[in-house]
């Protein structure tokens, strides 16, 4: 079964990730045959440490590759691509906050639309080991390919890839992840996905206690505590919810300075370049 490594790591009842439904993944096989469309995402998630899901929807599941620094514009810039267990198509739409176990962080569905491979058997470009296809998201567009490459890295082998954006309108010297690093599905940021949630669920232990990934988990629980302080925490009553509300007003200050480390794309930023207008076009 293509879903046995994806389940056996993950416990459903603690997980709001999805089991994934076979009727539907066979329904979804029928459909995407040969050079047809199909669904694509990409989740940026910030666990023990923060990377990019990069997902492409083929025989019913989602192959799944993770990014650690995330999709580059620049044809120049060969980003290393580590081949993961295959996800449900449920996962697709999936933007959350996964408490503990496996996976333990936040997750941000940061881009999505569809795929169409250059080729009609995607069975022997995935054999061969180069997959070229062209994106129709709402950030990433336009010819791609994932080339496997026998990498250094621990645990490399096959598992490693390259993703690499081919030369087009589409490319350029654009930071794509750094000018649109919202959710294309709720428009927050993770301390807003985390404060629709339970933003007490890290204040003494999360996912990462060190490094930039615990720097930014700090920040951002800091902030959605103060979010979630200002709209009045869900079950809130009586003595616990007077005290939640003082915690909330004390760490106000916190929560301002540690907003302002969130970043946000620049709505009104003038365009230095047709990339960027390009990229920030097709990130609205």
């Amino acid at each position: 079964m293509a879903l046995e490594k994806y389940k056996a790591k993950r416990n459903f009842k603690e997980s709001p990730e999805p089991a994934g439904d076979t009727k539907l993944a066979a329904e979804r096989a029928k459909k995407a045959k040969g050079a047809t469309p199909r669904f694509f995402c990409v989740q940026k998630h910030l666990a023990s440490h923060l990377h990019y899901d990069f997902r492409l929807e083929h025989n019913g599941v989602l192959l799944s590759w993770a990014v650690p620094k995330g999709p580059s514009l620049d044809p120049a810039t060969k980003r290393l691509a580590m081949m993961v267990e295959d996800h449900p198509i449920e996962y697709g739409t999936f933007e959350g906050v996964i408490p503990s176990g496996y996976g333990a962080g936040i997750v941000m569905l940061w881009d999505r639309g569809t795929w169409t491979p250059d080729v009609d058997d995607v069975e022997a470009a995935l054999k061969k080991g180069d997959l070229k296809f062209t994106l129709d998201g709402f950030k990433l567009k336009g010819s791609w390919v994932l080339v496997r490459t026998k990498g250094k890295w621990s645990g490399g082998g096959d598992r490693s890839w390259l993703l690499i954006k081919h030369r087009d309108d589409w490319a350029g010297d654009v930071d794509i992840a750094e000018f649109a690093p919202l959710s294309v599905k709720s428009k927050g940021d993770f301390a807003d996905i985390l404060a629709e949630g339970n933003p007490d669920i890290w204040i003494s232990h999360r996912p990462a206690s060190g490094g930039e990934a615990g720097a930014m988990f700090e920040k951002i629980i800091t902030r959605a505590l103060g979010m979630r302080g200002a709209t009045g925490a869900k079950g809130a009553t009586g003595a616990k919810g007077a005290s939640e509300g003082a915690k909330s007003a004390k760490s106000a200050k916190r929560a301002v300075n540690a907003k302002r480390a969130v970043k946000r794309p620049a709505t009104k930023r003038k365009s230095s370049s047709p990339a960027r207008a390009r990229a920030a076009k097709g990130a609205r």
